[in-house]
């Protein structure tokens, strides 16, 4: 596959500060459910003041707080208890779509 440059504008959040301190990073992106790329965090993020649930949007970037995961969504789902939105991506979701892994690198 090409390297793609996707463009995520965070949310002025206490989760998303903490998720951008994390950066650089590399990680691998797995797919799951046909819906959404995962990947484990090098460690969990601060959810204070966090809402309880979330219902995604293909584009979302979010915190899934029960598996302390990564979750990048590429169709809509459903509300999800635990689910914390981080950002939306801006521009075509392609690279995502794969069913294969991928490894993306974040950076601010």
């Amino acid at each position: 596959m090409n390297n793609e440059d996707l463009w995520v504008e965070l949310d002025d959040s206490s989760t998303a500060k903490d998720f951008a301190s994390l950066m650089p990073m590399t990680l691998t992106l797995d797919d799951y459910a046909s819906k959404e790329k995962v990947s484990d965090l090098p460690r969990r993020l601060n959810t204070d003041g966090a809402p309880r649930g979330y219902q995604p949007s293909a584009g979302d970037i979010t915190y899934y707080e029960p598996w302390g995961n990564l979750a990048i969504f590429y169709k809509d789902f459903g509300y999800s208890n635990g689910l914390i939105r981080l950002g939306h991506i801006a521009g075509p979701l392609t690279a995502l779509t794969q069913t294969n892994s991928v490894r993306a690198a974040f950076s601010l």
